[in-house]
């Protein structure tokens, strides 16, 4: 399905689910700044097409994972913005009771398998999970994110090697936001065209405008078909950027703000379909504020419901651990 085949409906669907994320991260990195978030917190504010791109690809029963830049991808897969607030703010009615924070978040009933805090352990779950489908015979894809800075643990190759072996129903999305924490790709990786990761265990690769909500969904649907059909896995790079720091104690000084402003200005993937929306008249530029002021509402919702929500009591400490 490319752009036109979209009904009007869908794509200010699309519109609004990636208002929604760029919305929530905004309020998110302000309630931290303000000490209500506590524990760590990486937004994906300038990431959103990636997110909503590859969800709207995906069928009934697709499973994702993430890296701890989570709470956009958690939003596209539908969860409840009042929960996954709550469990930023660690209250009792957040997804993971408060315990998990923003970086350990999980939807199951949305087939939505986290936010992981150590970089690059998503992978080889996330490929754990795809053979788990293909032992069931059930016809279902895992999509398994993981950034440019991850690429380059060890983890990631095992799994690789582990799904094109036995053709596991599994797409690799490499969120390339062009810095690992502070570094830059090209300052740190040798061999900078990260689609070409998997070549080596005959996993076909392609590089993605992740900036780009069509790109994404088209890219992520060719690569879910090719998995869906036997084949085995995909690697996509989604060349995409991230507006601020790596995690919310990061000044971003490694970078100039002429380099963040050309992104804000020329690549903003909701500035892009809002574009697209208009110059298709598919709304006007009053319908969108109205869109962006019910998001800014709803935001405002969940941010009261963590407010009222309660402490996890002192007997959660006990509850949900291995002994």
């Amino acid at each position: 399905m490319k752009a036109e085949n979209f009904t009007k409906e869908q794509i200010i669907g699309f519109y609004r689910k990636m208002l929604l994320i760029r919305r929530f991260e905004e309020k998110a990195g302000q309630l931290y700044g303000m000490g209500l978030i506590g524990g760590f917190c990486h937004l994906a504010i300038g990431q959103e097409a990636v997110a909503v791109g590859t969800h709207a690809a995906s069928k009934p029963g697709d499973a994702f994972i993430t890296s701890y830049r989570d709470h956009g991808l958690m939003l596209a897969c539908d969860s409840d913005p009042n929960v996954v607030m709550a469990e930023l703010k660690g209250k009792e009615t957040g997804c993971s009771k408060g315990k998990g924070g923003s970086m350990h978040i999980f939807d199951v009933e949305k087939q939505f398998f986290g936010g992981h805090g150590i970089v690059g352990a998503q992978v080889p779950i996330g490929t754990g999970i795809a053979f788990a489908n293909k032992y069931k015979k059930a016809d279902h894809v895992v999509f398994v994110y993981f950034g440019d800075g991850a690429a380059h643990q060890g983890q990631i190759y095992e799994s690789f090697n582990m799904a094109a072996l036995w053709k596991l129903p599994v797409v690799y999305i490499i969120e390339n936001n062009g810095y690992a924490m502070g570094t830059s790709v090209e300052r740190s990786t040798a061999a900078t065209e990260l689609y070409k990761r998997g070549e080596s265990f005959g996993i076909p690769g392609k590089q993605v405008d992740g900036m780009n909500f069509f790109s994404a969904y088209e890219a992520t649907q060719e690569a879910a078909e090719h998995v869906r059909s036997r084949k085995g896995p995909i690697l996509l790079e989604m060349k995409t950027y991230r507006y601020r720091g790596h995690s919310m104690s990061d000044p971003a000084t490694y970078r100039s703000k002429e380099e963040v402003d050309d992104m804000k200005q020329n690549h903003d993937p909701i500035d892009t379909l809002k574009k697209y929306i208009i110059k298709e008249t598919i709304a006007s530029e009053e319908e969108c504020k109205t869109i962006d002021k019910e998001i800014r509402e709803s935001v405002k919702k969940a941010e009261d419901f963590a407010k009222s929500s309660k402490e996890p009591s002192f007997d959660e400490l006990y509850k949900d651990i291995y002994k």
